[in-house]
């Protein structure tokens, strides 16, 4: 079975994000005040095969955790939908 997985990676809400603080500056300066916490992420598409969905899930969690993510400072959340060939 083949999935789609769809990764965002996250700063850990206790951590400053200098990117999100400077977009949401730079928002301000020009007249959209009604934004606020801007954080800035990343968002990682990958395909896997496996076996199974939760086999798939496993992976896709081993995967962030070891390579797309670094735990310290990041968090991450991912959606998996089977691609139907």
């Amino acid at each position: 079975m083949k999935f789609l997985a769809e990764i965002n990676v996250m700063p850990l809400k206790a951590l400053l994000d200098p990117q999100g603080k400077a977009v949401n500056a730079t928002l301000h300066g020009i007249g959209f005040n009604e934004v606020s916490n801007v954080r800035i992420g990343k968002h990682i598409n990958l395909e896997i095969e496996a076996a199974s969905k939760e086999i798939a899930m496993e992976k896709v969690t081993e995967i962030c955790s070891k390579v797309l993510s670094n735990p310290v400072m990041e968090g991450f959340d991912f959606s998996l939908t089977e691609i139907k060939e």
